[in-house]
């Protein structure tokens, strides 16, 4: 059995390491995670639920079943810290011992040395504590682990040993403090993070045999039909039945312009209708959508934590454990080896004091929540741009990618044949050849004759037709045969039209050398050639080529800007690659293979130096993708094998989104060291401070909220990473 709840109350990056080595220990449970930057538990195994209730609330957390969170509106940052503070129980008895600390305060103030104050203050801290150090004792006997609760109940207890209550009090209270208000941000960081969740309609308007009726999403099963309204978000994912309106797809593809769709055409469900009204029969139910395996996919993401992420956890393990250690030797030895003093001293705070601000920084959170929220920010970004990133492993090895193998044909191509030029025998010389009444007349005759043909060229020769206007010059042939040696007769009013390739008409229709020449040279850039006769006398060509997608001249130049190398792999002819890497200026070349031979070549890159990426369809590219460092997919909504097959996925086709997604990832990254560095260097700081006795509890507690706070605004700014501004690195 696998299950997957949502944990209440998880406000310290460490606690998740707690909660999961807690609930391991129980019986029946054969897999625990905790992931703190979704704030959920994943069990596997066969376990006792009361029992892992009452393990995670020894340990000062609570449990729910996971659940999709409402949409709520947006409230003021303050408001909404307001209450939060006062619906959790154990910020409210923190909110108490403040009150009760103000109380001693004025007491002191007004009447010098109350005998009241004493107390007053002790109540304080057990009000504040209470939950602190219940967490920190459970922790302690079920993990055998020091938390950072622990520490703090140390070191208020010392406090209060060294006659210091005041401030062991106010110790807690600015602990519990901290941990509200850390325990807040992440919140509305976790909110802003799971924002794709809200995207669909909790109910759709399901046509029935009587009529029309509001049913939930998750009743919806495919074959049923629904209606949407202008401006409705679509519950499903379907076929347009009926109607016409312009879908806004960004939540899913990141278009910034709305698509077109008819009846025929795929929608998802999450997306925005216009202004039309449309009818949709339902292809997939609500929980296989394209949305949610979008959203399962990221949440999953978290599991393939990166190797910076790793490293931040094991040195967390180790990390607090040494500074207890280290506080407890800075509480021995100076008293001890140089007659140093225990106690504090009308000088100065004694090594005990300085030893108990040591325990009060070894607190870990900022350290540890500096990778898991900036990754997850990068993920949930990438995925609005309609980029599938499939874990921060390979954020992290998209950021460090110095080369890029790319297919040719629907990859760097549109994958579909255009006519790039067409040419009358008795043309006298035109440069425009839709000006030229000879160079059309040949394009309206090969049109007439290919509107009956199925021939995957014939497209592109109808298509540049209708682009000029002369698609019905002439009927549609009649009689139409396919001959030998590559070509199509028909019969065209009262003329036989006969078009084909060069190695026919050479040895079939006479043409004179220029011809032959012009042709040629058009063979050798890699276009496919056509030539046409009316009645026996040739006419002109046409030349037809794989066209360039629009983006992919920007897509390389940034690409080179960035320093990366590009690498063309395809089973093409060497002619046609050249050509197209001749427009895009790619870096090098590699022709005439076959998938094997594709394979071995991404092996080779994937072993020399640099970390090298693959673009490829994710269908016939699959072992190459597979080979390479990091595998990326072009196109993903219409295919599911693409999206389960590829580490990374551009859902939209648009290769635009590869330069994208290369700075966001080399801008987490940076984040992420930005994190790990200013924790370390304030840890540091705080410790000499400490060592040196000017640091106070007080201050250790502020710092590290501080820093914890700030570290999280920081990994939020992924969110707002903009995909249009161009700096080579993010």
């Amino acid at each position: 059995m696998k299950k997957t709840y949502l944990i209440e109350g998880m406000d310290c990056a460490d606690c998740a390491r707690h909660v999961e080595e807690g609930v391991q220990k129980l019986p029946g449970v054969q897999f625990a995670r905790v992931d703190f930057a979704t704030a959920t538990l994943t069990l596997e195994g066969d376990w006792d639920e009361s029992a892992v209730h009452q393990r995670v609330q020894a340990l000062g957390y609570r449990l729910k079943d996971e659940h999709q969170p409402p949409t709520t509106k947006p409230e003021p940052f303050w408001l909404g810290l307001g209450r939060y503070l006062i619906d959790q129980a154990e910020t409210r008895l923190a909110l108490i011992g403040g009150g009760l600390l103000l109380l001693a305060a004025l007491l002191q103030l007004l009447a010098g040395s109350s005998p009241l104050v004493y107390p007053i203050q002790l109540l304080a801290l057990g009000l504040a504590g209470y939950p602190i150090a219940r967490s920190a004792l459970a922790n302690l006997f079920i993990n055998r682990s020091i938390s950072i609760n622990l520490l703090m109940t140390l070191a208020a207890i010392g406090a209060v040993i060294i006659g210091e209550s005041g401030e062991a009090a106010t110790l807690i209270f600015l602990f519990a403090l901290a941990e509200a208000l850390e325990g807040y941000t992440t919140d509305r960081a976790r909110r802003t993070l799971s924002g794709l969740q809200n995207l669909t309609p909790t109910h759709a308007l399901r046509l029935e045999a009587d009529g029309e009726r509001w049913v939930p999403v998750q009743t919806l099963t495919p074959g049923d039909r629904v209606r949407v309204r202008p401006g409705e978000r679509i519950p499903a994912d379907g076929v347009v039945q009926s109607g016409a309106s312009d879908v806004n797809q960004a939540p899913i593809t990141g278009e910034s312009m709305p698509a077109c769709k008819q009846p025929g055409d795929l929608v998802f469900a999450g997306t925005v209708n216009g202004s039309g009204a449309l009818e949709i029969e339902v292809s997939r139910p609500a929980k296989d959508s394209t949305l949610a395996r979008i959203i399962q996919m990221v949440t999953e993401a978290q599991a393939r934590r990166a190797h910076l992420q790793r490293w931040i956890d094991r040195f967390a393990a180790v990390y607090t454990p040494a500074v207890v250690v280290i506080a407890l030797l800075v509480a021995i030895i100076p008293p001890v080896l140089f007659g140093e003093p225990f106690w504090n001293t009308p000088a100065g705070h004694g090594w005990l004091y300085r030893a108990l601000a040591l325990l009060v920084i070894a607190c870990p959170c900022a350290l540890v929540i500096s990778a898991p929220v900036t990754i997850l920010s990068g993920l949930t970004a990438a995925a609005r741009q309609g980029v599938l990133i499939k874990g921060g492993v390979y954020l992290e090895t998209l950021s460090r990618v110095k080369r890029i193998a790319f297919d040719k044909t629907g990859t760097l191509t549109l994958g579909k044949p255009v006519l790039t030029d067409h040419r009358a025998v008795d043309c006298p010389g035109c440069e425009d050849r839709s000006a030229c009444p000879a160079c059309r007349d040949v394009l309206a005759l090969a049109a007439a004759l290919e509107r009956a043909s199925a021939h995957p060229l014939a497209h592109a020769v109808v298509s540049a037709s209708q682009m000029q206007g002369i698609h019905q010059q002439y009927p549609t042939a009649r009689n139409l045969i396919t001959l030998n040696g590559g070509g199509i007769q028909g019969i065209v009013q009262q003329d036989v039209i006969t078009l084909g390739s060069h190695a026919l008409f050479d040895g079939n229709y006479p043409h004179s050398p220029e011809l032959c020449t012009q042709v040629e040279a058009l063979e050798q850039q890699g276009e496919t050639t056509m030539l046409l006769s009316q009645n026996g006398t040739v006419r002109g060509y046409l030349a037809v080529a794989d066209e360039v997608r629009p983006e992919s001249r920007q897509v390389m130049e940034d690409l080179r800007r960035m320093g990366i190398r590009t690498i063309m792999l395809t089973g093409d002819h060497p002619a046609a690659a050249q050509r197209v890497a001749g427009q895009l200026s790619v870096d090098e070349v590699r022709a005439s293979l076959l998938p094997e031979q594709k394979l071995q070549a991404v092996e080779e890159l994937a072993r020399s130096d640099g970390t090298l990426a693959m673009l490829g369809d994710g269908i016939n590219d699959t072992p190459a993708l597979s080979a390479a460092q990091v595998g990326i997919a072009v196109g993903g909504t219409g295919n599911a094998q693409a999206m389960e097959t590829a580490d990374v996925v551009l859902l939209s086709g648009d290769l635009s989104k590869l330069p994208y997604t290369l700075r966001l990832a080399r801008f987490v990254m940076r984040i992420i060291r930005q994190n790990v560095a200013f924790s370390l260097g304030v840890k540091a700081l705080f410790l000499i401070l400490a060592v040196m006795g000017t640091a106070t509890l007080w201050m250790a507690v502020l710092a590290d909220m501080g820093v914890s706070l700030l570290v999280i605004f920081n990994g939020l700014r992924p969110l707002r990473f903009p995909q249009g501004t161009f700096h080579p690195n993010g």
